[in-house]
């Protein structure tokens, strides 16, 4: 099964509650109560995100987390990317790719194509859209025959 893990669906949660209230600087307490997760686990996830890019935090009175740029600016790739690292099916689907097979395989192209396909659909959801309460209508199919590699360019 490919599954994302609990850590990157918190980072989402926490991000989204976040981007309801863009104006405002969210503590982590607050943040952790809201979406009802352990402090703990809500600190370690907004420095992982602080660490990406993603979120900037302030300290002091005034202090807090807030988003890095706009919602609309940031995709669910970003969100994964920062807890998981970049996203691929397979070792031999991402740029530092390492893969003793690769010579004998016969299928990294096409898993390469695959991994493409689900970097573009998370790149065409925005935290924006994960914030909004409404259900995200997503296109039905994502044709990987108009995936290209960039070998075939």
């Amino acid at each position: 099964m490919l599954k994302l893990s609990r850590m990157t669906d918190y980072a989402a949660v926490v991000m989204a509650q976040i981007a309801r209230h863009p104006d405002q600087a969210h503590a982590a307490t607050e943040l952790a109560e809201e979406v009802q997760l352990p402090h703990p686990t809500v600190s370690k996830t907004l420095k992982m995100l602080v660490k990406a890019g993603l979120l900037v935090s302030r300290r002091g009175a005034q202090g807090g987390y807030r988003l890095a740029r706009p919602a609309s600016q940031i995709t669910a790739s970003d969100i994964i990317a920062a807890i998981e690292g970049p996203v691929a099916v397979t070792e031999c689907s991402h740029v530092d790719g390492d893969c003793d097979l690769v010579a004998s395989c016969g299928v990294s192209d096409n898993w390469q194509r695959v991994s493409v396909a689900i970097r573009e659909l998370l790149d065409s959801v925005t935290l924006a859209h994960l914030a909004d309460k409404t259900p995200l209508k997503l296109p039905i199919r994502l044709p990987i025959q108009a995936v290209t590699l960039a070998a075939e360019a």
